[in-house]
């Protein structure tokens, strides 16, 4: 639980720093409202995301994994999307945008889960 509540402050401020950074992605609302933004963001991540990934394996593979960053941006084009379908604020200009978005928004939640120390939690069945 405290591993799912870390990750998602830490999508949260990924999508912060994107808003802030990347041109065409827009943010306009209070802290409650991208809390339920980066909600979404994650839910789209751990549905969609595993069944694009599976669909396109093909031409990830054949792009040595760079297509992944397609699926990245495709995730947050439908975050904004849906974002705009119950009025959150969050926006996202077009494809460029998303893409430059998902990637600084890779980076940071690398960086942030290295530095607040979160780790795969493993179990044990010796």
């Amino acid at each position: 639980m405290r591993s799912l509540l870390i990750r998602w402050l830490i999508n949260t401020l990924a999508l912060y720093l994107a808003v802030k950074v990347v041109p065409g992605v827009d943010y306009r609302g209070g802290a409650g409202g991208l809390l339920v933004v980066a909600a979404i963001f994650g839910l789209v991540n751990a549905t969609l995301r595993p069944l694009l990934t599976f669909l396109t394996c093909p031409l990830v593979l054949v792009t040595l994994g760079l297509f992944l960053f397609v699926i990245n941006a495709m995730m947050l084009l439908f975050t904004g999307w849906l974002s705009s379908r119950f009025d959150l604020g969050f926006m996202v200009a077009g494809f460029w945008p998303a893409f430059w978005a998902g990637l600084l928004i890779s980076i940071v939640s690398l960086l942030l889960s290295l530095v607040v120390g979160e780790k795969q939690v493993r179990v044990d069945h010796s």
